[in-house]
């Protein structure tokens, strides 16, 4: 038996940072089932408070998860969740992201990343591997070769 793991990101704004990262990544933001919440809503299992609206739809305002675009079935496939914590991201990340550009040219993408609020941090290489380190948005670090 393989077990399945789901990464989980700690962020100030978890829609807007899921949509950065799918647009990132090439992967789709998981769409959340607005009947749904509404009906948790009026059965009192859930408050107006805990939602938000965002891109003109009803979803929980805690979290906001992104799914690879080929990858339906969020039981077996992989899956981040953005989820909402008030506290500031105050030292280095002990894990981050490893983006493999599949031959794009990082100088271009760094560039790119960069225009949509991303921070390039350093470059470093080992031996003629190289590649950038960055932060995305609430500054959680990661890197592109």
């Amino acid at each position: 038996m393989t077990l399945n793991i789901q990464v989980v990101v700690d962020c100030k704004k978890p829609h807007e940072l899921a949509d950065w990262w799918a647009k990132t990544l090439e992967w789709t933001v998981e769409p959340q089932d607005e009947a749904f919440i509404r009906s948790m809503i009026e059965q009192g299992h859930a408050t107006e408070a805990q939602t938000i609206t965002h891109k003109g739809k009803l979803v929980w305002a805690e979290g906001c998860a992104i799914v690879p675009a080929e990858d339906k079935d969020p039981k077996t496939g992989r899956r981040i969740l953005f989820q909402t914590d008030p506290n500031q991201k105050s030292v280095k990340n002990r894990v981050h992201w490893d983006v493999r550009l599949d031959g794009r040219d990082k100088d271009d993408v760094r560039k790119q990343l960069e225009a949509r609020g991303a921070k390039h941090l350093w470059t470093a290489n080992q031996g003629p591997h190289e590649w950038h380190t960055m932060a995305d948005p609430e500054g959680n670090e990661f890197c592109i070769s």
